[in-house]
């Protein structure tokens, strides 16, 4: 005796041709799911690095404001020259990170175009896919190293200070 199962398993099985675009499509969905959490964590690194080149703006427009009165001209100059220095470099060093996170968000948004195209028209792309994830890749990594050496610079300001 045939289980009842067995045809409920046979009747869902598409019709070659009935389906097919349907399936190229969610399974073009399905395949861009994970960039697209990418870009989120992306979006979320480009948010703090952005927060954090705020505070250096905030910092150097602090200096440029009146100075303690309790030190005299030429030690508030050098010290302020001394601060200005290390905020350049900070704010430098965020604005290239932010560069490199953004064009990991624009490399990523790619790479999920080129699947999303590839799943729906069934064209292997894969020679332009994997070059544009690992150069994305290698971006973010680029970000995420400069974001550790503006915080080595801060927390060298910082022990500079006490």
């Amino acid at each position: 005796m045939v289980s009842p199962a067995v045809p409920l398993v046979l009747a869902s099985i598409p019709v070659p041709g009935d389906q097919a675009p349907v399936q190229g499509l969610a399974r073009a969905i399905q395949l861009s799911v994970a960039p697209v959490f990418l870009l989120t964590g992306v979006s979320a690194l480009i948010g703090v690095l952005t927060n954090r080149l705020s505070r250096v703006m905030d910092r150097a427009d602090q200096l440029g404001g009146p100075s303690p009165r309790s030190e005299s001209p030429e030690v508030r100059s050098r010290i302020a020259a001394d601060t200005f220095d290390f905020l350049r470099r900070r704010s430098r060093l965020l604005m290239r990170a932010i560069q490199c996170a953004t064009v990991t968000g624009v490399l990523v948004a790619a790479v999920v175009a080129v699947m999303f195209v590839s799943a729906v028209a069934a064209l292997d792309l894969a020679a332009i896919v994997v070059p544009l994830f690992v150069v994305a890749m290698l971006a973010l990594m680029l970000a995420l190293l400069l974001l550790l050496r503006e915080t080595q610079i801060a927390t060298a300001q910082l022990r500079r200070r006490f």
